[in-house]
């Protein structure tokens, strides 16, 4: 079969346009016309709209809720409520795609191949299987026609980017299109993403709370990814476990997310509740690395820069930071707005003492910030934020989220400053070539910036 066939495309373009068209339309209307909008309905009918077509277009709303700034702050906070609760494939479907990726016989790998799905996302769904060896085996099976599902959502990305940009002023949101489109297009390829839990596994032996899945080789293609399986609860069932056991499942988390990227300029891109378990062996489970973006090492140091000139109210140090990040025209108007956001971010590092992420404990300090610097940048004229700003910020973002609903109690800046404390850009760009090399992963096909 075709992933990308020229009538799969068609089809979904056109299923996909005639249920976003109008409700897009209402922002040009309320823009040019002087028609009146009820933005926080207009978000709820656009989100139950996405919720529907479900798909890639579901996924991409989620990340631009995730990221902030991106979408007036109704939008983000309808858009969060978004689920990957796809229908799954039916067993003679799963027999087809099974076949078409390890051949007629694909069931003599297998002692067992459970028929129904596991876990059903946005992109595939996931089988319960045992080998030949009796390894329990999870084999992500991707939905057919997901290629021309993913160019044709792109293609509606840009219209509905185009449209908040036209309708608030407040970003030039081309870099955004361009970096979301990338990542998307990556997660299709599931050998690339065995690649990345290489990578992983390596580098998180340091922790041995942390669990990567391994991978099988033999049994991974570039729309079937199988590895072990990892049993454990989802984070959600521990909102009632003993303070210390939360305060140790997020620090845990804290730092198998960002040591790699202070020590290998390596980012997972989706932190989400779905991504990740807690076994009985006190062990944290990461399940999922279709998006991981590799930094530069330049930029990494930008982004300690600016948590230093933060802590110590250099002004200079702030402008260098966000001028390595790739940030334009950076003047002391631009400074301080955009320091309204990253105040909010580092808070709880500069901060030297036991804390929740987020006092409020329910998000609305950030939404409340966000909404404060969507309407700055508006009034100023805009910004056009780099590409690598959207999956750090991502990241930042999403992590924040399963603390708050974990109401980890945790000092946060200690964590933080243990993960930096050797930091060097040399350092790092030796570490980085050395993993990408071991897993022969090209930088070139992660990082525009090389």
């Amino acid at each position: 079969m075709n992933e990308d066939s020229l009538s799969g495309r068609l089809k979904r373009y056109t299923h996909v346009t005639t249920a976003v068209g109008g409700l897009m339309a209402r922002l040009f209307g309320d823009r040019y016309l002087g028609l009146s909008i009820n933005e926080p309905q207009h978000a709820e009918d656009l989100k139950e709209t996405l919720g529907h077509l479900k798909g890639p277009l579901m996924k991409i709303a989620q990340i631009l809720a995730a990221v902030p700034d991106i979408l007036p702050p109704e939008y983000s906070a309808a858009f969060l409520e978004l689920q990957s609760n796809a229908p799954p494939m039916g067993w003679p479907f799963v027999k087809r795609r099974m076949q078409s990726e390890l051949g007629p016989e694909w069931q003599s790998y297998f002692q067992e191949f459970e028929p129904h799905a596991s876990a059903a996302a946005s992109l595939g769904q996931v089988h319960k299987a045992i080998d030949l060896e009796g390894r329990l085996l999870a084999c992500k099976l991707q939905y057919p026609e997901m290629g021309s599902a993913v160019e044709a959502d792109l293609n509606q990305l840009k219209f509905i980017l185009k449209s908040f940009q036209i309708y608030s002023g407040a970003l030039d949101t081309k870099n955004l299109q361009l970096e979301i489109a990338d990542r998307l297009r990556e997660e299709l390829d599931y050998v690339l993403e065995a690649k990345h839990i290489k990578i992983f596994k390596e580098i998180l032996k340091v922790f041995p709370f942390a669990e990567v899945p391994e991978v099988m080789d033999g049994l991974t293609t570039p729309r079937l990814l199988t590895m072990s399986w990892l049993e454990g609860e989802k984070l959600l069932t521990l909102t009632d476990a003993p303070q210390e056991v939360r305060n140790t499942v997020s620090s845990n988390l804290f730092k198998v997310w960002y040591y790699p990227l202070y020590h290998y300029g390596i980012l997972h891109g989706d932190p989400h509740l779905g991504n990740y378990s807690w076994s009985q062996e006190e062990k944290l489970n990461l399940l999922d690395f279709g998006c991981v973006r590799i930094f530069h090492a330049s930029l990494i140091q930008g982004v300690l820069d600016l948590y230093r000139a933060l802590q110590t109210k250099d002004e200079d140090l702030a402008v260098h930071a966000y001028r390595t990040w790739g940030f334009t025209d950076i003047n002391k108007e631009l400074i301080e707005i955009l320091n309204l956001w990253a105040q909010f971010l580092y808070e709880p590092l500069l901060e030297d003492r036991v804390r929740p992420i987020d006092e409020t404990y329910s998000g609305l300090k950030g939404r409340h910030v966000a909404g404060a610097v969507f309407a700055e940048l508006k009034r100023r004229g805009g910004v056009t934020p780099p590409r690598e700003f959207v999956f750090m910020d991502r990241a930042a973002v999403g992590l924040g989220s399963v603390f708050v609903h974990l109401k980890a109690q945790v000092n946060w800046h200690q964590l933080f400053e243990e993960l930096i404390q050797d930091f060097s850009v040399s350092g790092l760009e030796a570490r980085q070539h050395s993993i990408l090399e071991k897993i022969n992963l090209k930088t070139s096909h992660n990082d525009t910036s090389f």
